[in-house]
């Protein structure tokens, strides 16, 4: 009788530990939905690095998350869908770019503000975007003596 107690109470541990940690994560992960987040739209041709949960940020600060990317096969380019912050006003003459924090940090996508008084309305499309740069591509340029400054 002891042995079933103690199974009990063990597997009582584990499954409250379990759903302690899926509470965490959901949280850590901003998985909860946001009804009244903006929704907006962006095509890149390269969207390496980037992935679904992946950072949106304005001047380094995290405003939001990229909720979908797929593959459009018309014209090759990932189109992706990013969640911001409802109480973030985009400017519609706003860039959406795939920046890296650094030589071996991970990839974020950077809204950069632009100077209008008019704001992205959920479901609008950015359309001035800049895919990620790869840093072998650049490497190998550099190494070969194929730059733009050759041409």
């Amino acid at each position: 009788m002891a042995g079933q107690t103690t199974e009990t109470v063990v597997g009582a541990a584990v499954l409250a530990a379990a759903i302690g940690f899926v509470a965490f994560a959901a949280q850590f992960a901003d998985l909860s939905a946001n009804p009244s987040a903006t929704t907006l739209t962006a095509s890149f041709r390269s969207i390496e690095g980037v992935g679904v949960g992946t950072d949106v940020r304005m001047v380094g600060v995290k405003i939001g998350t990229v909720s979908d990317v797929a593959l459009d096969v018309d014209t090759y380019r990932a189109n992706t869908v990013l969640t911001i912050d409802a109480d973030v006003p985009i400017p519609n003459d706003s860039a959406a770019i795939v920046s890296s924090e650094g030589l071996l940090g991970g990839s974020f996508v950077e809204i950069l503000p632009g100077g209008s008084f008019n704001y992205y309305a959920s479901g609008d499309q950015i359309l001035d975007t800049q895919g990620s740069v790869s840093l072998i591509d650049l490497l190998l340029k550099f190494v070969s003596g194929s730059g733009e400054a050759d041409q």
